[in-house]
C-alpha cells in the first residue's frame, strides 16, 4: 500500500535547508550519520566518503522567502524532487497574509506541517540585539518611524508566522531561530504564549529547546532555537497528557536525541571536524565545479576583525554567518597573517578563504545542490556573494534532517488521526484510476 505523504508549509525558507531536511534523499559525509538511518552507497568519485540518507514521509508543497536568489537556488534543486517551480512564492509573508484576509489569495489546504526560521538578525548577539523593536521592515528596510515599531517589523515576522498557523491549522508547526533569542530579554516566554494562542488557545507549546548542530553530525558549532506546537484537538490523549507536562518523557518527546559528542569518551560518535568534510575537494583551480571555483577575494584586514581567523581543521567549523566577502573565514592564511599550515603553504597552497562549496559543505549541504547559477538557463542569476548569504541564513539539511525523523517517528503516538484509513481510500482510488487509464483526471 503506497502512503500520502505529509505535507509541510514552509516559511521564510531561503535556499531551503529545513525543505531539504524535511524530504531527505540527500546526501551527507559517512561520518555525520547516524547508523540508524539505513543510509545508501553512491556511486562516483566521493563514494568513500559520503552516503545517501533514505527519504521521508513528508512532502514540501509551499515555500515562501523574500529573496530572488533563494527562489532560484530553491527551485533549481527542489525540481530534482519533482518539486514544480510553482511552489516558491517570491512575496513577503506580511502581504500574503494580508490578501489571505482579504480573500484574494488561498494558502494550500490539509496542511499537516508549518516550518519557519523566522529572521533572526534582530536576536543575534552578534548584531544589534533589537528584538522585537526592530528598525528594519519586512523587506529589511530601514523604517521610517524607528521610534514605533509595529507588527511588520522584521524582528515581529513570527507573529505572522503564527497567522499562517492560525490560516491554515495544521497538525503541528516548527519554528527555528537563533540562540541568542533565549537570553534577550523574555522573548522566548512572549513567542510561545504567542503561539499558544493561535485559535483561541488552539495548539500546545512545549517549551523551546537549542539545539546544537555539532551533535547531529554538522562539521559547524551552529546552536538554534527550536519551538514546537501541536493542535491539541488533533492530539490523543496520552499524547496531550504527556506533552503538557514540564519533563516531557522519553516517549513523546519531538527534540531529537543527539548522534555526535564532543566528550571522547561518550558512547556517541565523535564530533564531525571541518577535515573530515572539506579533506576530499581539491583546490578551486583544479575543480570544475562552480561553487567550489568561486571564493571571496577580498583582502586581509587584521585578527582583530570578523571573518579573518583560519578555520579549525581539527575542530568544528564556525557558524556560518550571512555574510559575505570580507567577512568569510579562511580556509587558511599566510604565515605573516599567521597561518598554522605550513604544510600546505610548502606545497604552494596559497592565502584563500573558504569557497562556496566548502561554507556549503560546512552546512552540511550535498553536493549537487548548485549555488551558482547563470542567467543563460533563464533564472535570476545567483553570485558568490549571493550564495554566501543564502548558506548562512539556512538551517543546516542534516539538522532539519534530524527533526523530521524524530517527528516521522513519533508521529503516530500524537495525533487522534485514522491515518490507515485515509491512506486506504487513496490507495483505491489510484487504483480505479490506474484501472480506467485515467491518470490525468485522476
Amino acid at each position: 500500500m503506497r502512503c500520502k505523504k505529509k505535507s509541510v508549509l514552509s516559511l521564510f525558507s531561503g535556499c531551503g535547508g529545513m525543505d531539504l531536511g524535511f524530504e531527505g534523499g540527500f546526501e551527507v559525509l559517512k561520518k555525520s550519520s547516524n547508523q540508524h538511518f539505513d543510509a545508501d552507497s553512491i556511486d562516483g568519485v566521493f563514494q568513500e566518503y559520503f552516503i545517501k540518507l533514505p527519504p521521508t514521509s513528508f512532502r514540501t508543497v509551499f515555500s515562501n522567502d523574500i529573496r530572488p536568489g533563494a527562489k532560484a537556488a530553491w527551485e533549481n534543486h527542489f525540481s530534482k524532487f519533482g518539486i514544480p517551480k510553482g511552489t516558491f512564492h517570491l512575496e513577503s509573508i506580511v502581504d500574503l497574509v494580508k490578501r489571505a484576509r482579504q480573500g484574494l489569495f488561498q494558502f494550500p489546504e490539509d496542511i499537516d506541517i508549518v516550518t519557519g526560521g523566522f529572521p533572526c538578525q534582530d536576536f543575534s548577539v552578534a548584531g544589534k540585539r533589537k528584538g522585537f523593536n526592530s528598525n528594519k521592515s519586512h523587506f529589511g528596510e530601514l523604517l521610517n518611524h524607528v521610534d514605533n515599531p509595529t507588527l511588520e517589523n522584521r524582528g515581529m515576522l513570527y507573529m505572522w508566522m503564527r497567522e499562517v498557523v492560525d490560516l491554515t491549522r495544521p497538525k503541528m508547526f516548527i519554528a527555528e531561530n537563533v540562540k541568542g533569542l533565549i537570553s534577550l530579554s523574555e522573548a522566548k516566554t512572549i513567542i510561545e504564549n504567542d503561539f499558544k494562542s493561535i485559535g483561541n488557545d488552539g495548539y500546545l507549546v512545549v517549551s523551546a529547546r537549542v539545539l546544537n548542530a555539532a551533535e547531529f553530525g554538522v562539521p559547524q558549532g551552529r546552536e538554534r532555537v527550536i519551538f514546537y506546537g501541536f493542535r491539541k484537538d488533533l492530539l490523543k490523549k496520552d499524547a496531550l497528557e504527556a506533552l503538557s507536562s514540564i519533563n516531557v518523557c522519553d516517549e513523546y518527546d519531538p527534540y531529537p536525541q543527539p548522534t555526535h559528542s564532543f566528550n571522547k569518551n561518550s558512547e556517541l560518535l565523535p564530533i564531525v571536524t571541518v577535515k573530515d568534510v572539506l579533506s576530499s575537494l581539491p583546490e578551486p583551480e583544479d575543480s570544475n565545479d562552480p561553487s567550489q571555483k568561486t571564493y571571496s577575494k577580498a583582502k586581509w584586514y587584521g585578527k582583530h576583525c570578523q571573518g579573518q581567523i583560519e578555520v579549525n581543521l581539527n575542530g568544528v567549523g564556525p557558524t556560518i554567518r550571512s555574510e559575505h566577502h570580507g567577512n568569510i573565514e579562511y580556509r587558511r592564511l599566510a604565515l605573516e597573517h599567521g597561518g598554522k599550515y605550513n604544510d600546505e603553504l610548502k606545497k604552494g597552497l596559497k592565502e584563500r578563504r573558504l569557497t562556496i562549496r566548502e561554507c556549503a559543505r560546512i552546512q552540511a549541504f550535498p553536493d549537487d545542490y548548485e549555488f551558482i547559477i547563470s542567467a543563460n538557463r533563464g533564472n535570476i542569476p545567483v553570485s558568490g556573494s549571493e550564495a554566501y548569504k543564502l548558506i548562512g541564513n539556512a538551517v543546516p539539511p542534516l539538522l532539519a534532517y534530524h527533526i523530521a525523523k524524530r517527528v516521522e517517528k513519533i508521529w503516530s503516538i500524537l495525533f487522534n488521526l485514522d491515518e490507515d484509513k485515509i491512506f486506504s481510500e487513496v490507495f483505491e482510488k489510484e487504483q480505479k484510476c490506474e484501472q480506467l487509464l485515467l491518470f490525468e483526471a485522476c
